[in-house]
């Protein structure tokens, strides 16, 4: 006896789509996760789930599609992997963050939080940088880096043409960072992603937000020389005669007077 075909009225396809991509997702991610992603689909914010770009240990980035059939980024920060150890460091002392709380889920969503504010401020001074669009729980959706749907590669796998000048353009999108009043406090080649502009030029792109802390903060400067003494200290071993200390103190000068004003003068003399 032939078996009788199931009938029933199959899913739209972009639904399919999104349903394929929860059996991903289901596997790192938690409900409530998959409930904020399924509230982006029917808000139309997005419309499909496309494929996992990164996986760490505290997040995992998608590329999705947006119902123009723009790519954009899905951030979404884990809850059960997540150090509360280490967020704290970088939440606690952030004047936007009074009140932490230190159970594993609140931080996360206050990690999230900062995360897009700190794109926020970085992308209104033309740090390179992906743009945020909108956060939700412990979730960013945010400018997709890359061409053709293909993500850039992350400085530690590319072999850069020019060294100096990428690493100059590092150093300004670095000062722009200070100028926006903030250290992005985990610069590093995996950290930057490698983008190439119509010309073929190679241009950074910083990524990875959520760590990046004010001036205000109280390890601010610590953490502002470390940064630099890692991106020195990769560039040195791609043949570049660098000055760490001359260039922290360049980034220092940049310093805009008005962020100086709002932290202790104390704490500048003694970088």
């Amino acid at each position: 006896m032939a078996l009788r075909l199931w009938k029933k009225k199959l899913p739209p396809k972009e639904d399919k789509q999104f349903k394929q991509a929860n059996k991903i997702t289901s596997k790192v991610l938690d409900d409530f996760s998959i409930n904020t992603l399924i509230s982006f689909l029917n808000s139309k914010k997005i419309k499909s789930l496309d494929y996992p770009v990164s996986s760490g240990k505290e997040a995992v980035v998608y590329r999705a599609t947006d119902v123009n059939g723009q790519f954009i980024a899905v951030k979404i920060f884990k809850f059960e992997t997540t150090a509360l150890r280490k967020m704290g460091d970088y939440i606690e002392g952030d004047p936007r963050f009074v009140h932490v709380r230190r159970n594993r889920r609140s931080m996360v969503f206050d990690w999230t939080k900062k995360e897009f504010s700190n794109l926020q401020l970085a992308s209104k001074l033309n740090v390179s940088c992906p743009l945020p669009l909108l956060f939700k729980g412990n979730i960013v959706l945010m400018e997709f880096e890359g061409i053709n749907g293909i993500p850039y590669a992350k400085l530690n796998n590319v072999l850069l043409h020019d060294p100096e000048d990428f690493f100059k353009l590092l150093v300004e999108n670095v000062i722009k960072t200070t100028k926006a009043g903030l250290v992005h406090a985990d610069l590093s080649q995996y950290n930057i992603l490698v983008k190439e502009d119509e010309n073929g030029k190679q241009i950074p792109v910083i990524i990875d937000w959520g760590q990046a802390v004010m001036f205000e903060h109280p390890k601010s400067m610590d953490f502002l020389a470390r940064d630099v003494s890692v991106i020195c200290n990769y560039f040195s071993k791609l043949g570049l005669e660098i000055d760490e200390q001359k260039i922290l103190k360049k980034i220092k000068s940049k310093i805009p007077q008005s962020i100086l004003k709002r932290i202790s003068s104390t704490k500048i003399a003694e970088n």
